[in-house]
């Protein structure tokens, strides 16, 4: 009887086949996919967009605020140092930088408002002024049209004392 050799073949369980990636896997692990770019972009959007918001709103508040301060305080105590000074109200904003003909060089002391005041608002508008004024208690009115640059609405911003 001839010898028979029996060979059995065991697993090697220590041996791993060589991973196959699937289409799908490859396609997805060499970038993006277009839908994730466009999430990606509308969020980029988004956030820019109440930036942009946000900024808007702050830079038409301090337009407003600087405003305020400009005609309640600069304008407002340059012309009440010209009555103190010269004894009457200036009958327009351009006597507070230059002598008045009708006013003695001695009583006009100096110019009450920096040259490089600028007599518009930071919408363009010129400041307005007004003696006697109809407004405020102080004798005079002087004023920005505002935002909207139209005189006698809402959103005026001047020496009186705004109805609540």
């Amino acid at each position: 009887m001839p010898f028979l050799l029996i060979l059995t073949t065991t697993k090697n369980t220590t041996m791993k086949k060589p991973y196959k990636r699937s289409k799908h896997r490859r396609r997805h692990a060499a970038g993006f996919t277009l839908v994730e770019i466009m999430i990606v972009l509308f969020i980029m959007v988004l956030i820019a967009a109440v930036g942009v918001g946000s900024f808007r709103a702050a830079l038409s508040s301090s337009r407003v605020k600087t405003t305020d301060l400009y005609v309640n305080d600069t304008l407002a105590n340059a012309i009440k140092q010209f009555e103190l000074n010269v004894g009457r109200f200036p009958a327009t904003l351009g006597d507070l930088l230059v002598c008045p003909s009708d006013v003695s060089p001695a009583k006009w002391i100096e110019p009450y408002l920096d040259d490089r005041a600028d007599d518009t608002d930071p919408w363009g508008n010129l400041y307005q002024y007004v003696t006697p004024g109809q407004r405020s208690n102080t004798g005079f009115d002087v004023w920005s049209s505002g935002p909207d640059g139209e005189n006698g609405t809402a959103d005026d911003i001047g020496n009186w004392r705004k109805a609540e």
